[in-house]
């Protein structure tokens, strides 16, 4: 993983420094909250509804173990004892007083990490597949990428205030784990002729207007990916609404000026961009790659077996079912650490197995972490001889569950819990549909099903994107729900559906139930819940779902 150096420490140091200044003139009433809000939110710092919360940035999700237990002495010192990890692949912290907040940034600068740029309206985490540098079906670690887009997009002063915040994923694998089509830039690392380039998407998101990304460029070669990102973001920032928030982004740019017109007026920026000295990408990215070399042929991992079961036993192989993947590397696979199932918020992890888990990521996985975009944490190298120890110490965690892919593995936002903007609450939904589907033999038959739980239309909870999306509503000031059916990230990304009428809480299970019950009476042999909406329309469902409620 990349490592700061002297310039990085002295520049997160200074800015520490500096809003250690700003806090002490907000508390002493120097500033107004409207002054200080702009400065805070510089520093990733949001005003919830019962506290101060802090976004910290883990750049495209890799997480040394050494910074996981710093995260979790943070938790400690100035939290409730845990963190949340989001589908941007941070980490956030819910119940901070500000006069900790200065104190709580060194503490990460300390450990090479900071909140810079994870609000405002600039250029946010740069995201990737949580397998990167491991996955078997990828064409190249696309880490160093993100690097690299990250070193140019922090504080880059043309795009520090953007008509609004900007989100970059980018995927190197056949199979799309990084939800690119759904982002305001996706990258897709392709090869052409034997050379590395990039598929551009563009104008893709959530929120109140959802969109799929389109394609702008099928090929970009290294040299001028870097341009093209600047006229990208110069044509959005010359263009794009200021005058209402809710159409800032650039897919709605893109729709009012359509694909084409977009596009020219990015090759006319272009042809002068393209002439910027970028001093480089290709030498630079060969000096990033040196940090994202595999690290299994320089460091062993052993730990002795802490219980007596067999490999047979029953949970484990359902565990090593849904819950390892495939590694380019023989010998190794990659883990999956669900922060989820009864008993689990979703994303959430509290002190004490953060550091459980940077110990068993030193002893099982050479020393690194991944956060995912389904608010899990992967263990990206485990030599497959491994597994049983670590599935071991997991149990004893309670972080054994089967649930990758499965309908237990929700995302849900905090929703109105503690976010000022939600209509409704989404740790109690997921807490209910875990407990109602949370028999092992049960999520097994019902086999892969993305459950998303959002508490109002900003999306957090990306629930356009699930098999089956769930939609916090207000209702003449009364929590209800709004189902979609059919949404999906990936390659195949698509758009949920409305299933009818916003329902209360107490009819949410209900609901989900009748949509599973039906799916599983329709299935062929093998067919998953998404296969079986994309057969046979989303009519059916809605026609029986209808029917059953009367």
């Amino acid at each position: 993983m990349y490592a700061y150096d002297a310039h990085d420490r002295a520049f997160i140091a200074e800015r520490v420094e500096r809003f250690r200044d700003q806090v002490g003139r907000r508390l002493s009433g120097q500033l107004s909250e409207e002054e200080f809000a702009p400065l805070r939110l510089q520093n990733g710092l949001y005003s919830q509804r019962h506290a101060y919360m802090l976004r910290v940035a883990i750049p495209y999700g890799t997480l040394s173990a050494a910074q996981l237990r710093a995260l979790a002495d943070i938790a400690e010192r100035y939290d409730r004892g845990y963190g949340h990890f989001t589908t941007r692949q941070n980490i956030q912290f819910n119940w901070l007083e500000l006069r900790d907040v200065p104190d709580l940034l060194a503490d990460l600068a300390a450990a090479d990490m900071h909140a810079v740029q994870t609000s405002g309206n600039c250029i946010r985490n740069i995201t990737t597949d949580a397998f990167a540098g491991a996955a078997a079906d990828e064409i190249i670690d696309p880490r160093p990428t993100a690097e690299l887009l990250r070193q140019w997009s922090t504080l880059h002063p043309e795009f520090a205030h953007l008509p609004r915040k900007f989100k970059i994923a980018i995927s190197a694998a056949a199979r799309d784990r990084a939800a690119v089509l759904f982002h305001d830039i996706g990258l897709r690392i392709k090869t052409s002729n034997g050379a590395l380039g990039f598929e551009i998407v563009v104008g893709g998101g959530q929120g109140r207007t959802p969109a799929i990304g389109r394609v702008l460029d099928a090929f970009v070669p290294l040299d001028a990916l870097l341009p093209r990102l600047e006229s990208i973001l110069r044509v959005y920032n010359l263009h794009g609404r200021r005058d209402n928030k809710y159409k800032a982004r650039i897919k709605v740019l893109i729709k009012s000026l359509g694909l084409e017109q977009f596009r020219y007026e990015v090759d006319q920026d272009y042809r002068y961009t393209v002439h910027t000295d970028f001093r480089l990408a290709g030498a630079e990215l060969a000096r990033i790659e040196r940090h994202f070399e595999f690290p299994g042929t320089t460091q062993a991992s052993t730990a002795a077996p802490a219980r007596t079961e067999t490999p047979n036993d029953a949970a484990f192989l359902r565990w090593l079912r849904y819950n390892t993947e495939a590694h380019k590397v023989p010998g190794y696979r990659i883990a999956v650490v669900s922060l989820k199932g009864r008993g689990h918020v979703p994303g959430d992890l509290d002190a004490r197995r953060m550091r459980a888990l940077a110990s068993l990521a030193e002893c099982f996985g050479h020393g690194e972490l991944r956060v995912s975009h389904e608010q899990n944490l992967v263990l990206p190298h485990v030599r497959r001889a491994a597994l049983f120890p670590l599935w071991q110490a997991l149990e004893e965690l309670d972080l054994g569950g089967a649930h990758q892919g499965l309908l237990t593995d929700l995302i849900a936002c905090p929703g109105l819990d503690y976010c000022n903007l939600a209509n409704a609450r989404s740790i109690p939904l997921a807490a209910a549909l875990s407990e109602r589907f949370g028999d092992a033999d049960t999520l097994g038959d019902i086999g892969p099903l993305a459950v998303r739980i959002s508490g109002c239309v900003n999306a957090c909870g990306h629930h356009h994107a699930g098999h089956i999306g769930i939609l916090g509503v207000d209702k003449g000031g009364r929590e209800y729900y709004q189902l979609t059916l059919g949404g999906m990230a990936g390659n195949d990304a698509a758009i949920g559906e409305r299933l009818g009428a916003a329902v209360d809480a107490s009819s949410v299970i209900e609901l989900v139930e009748h949509l599973v019950a039906y799916y599983r009476s329709i299935r062929k042999d093998g067919e998953t819940f998404i296969e079986a909406v994309r057969r046979t329309g989303t009519k059916p469902f809605k026609e029986y779902v209808d029917a059953a409620c009367r």
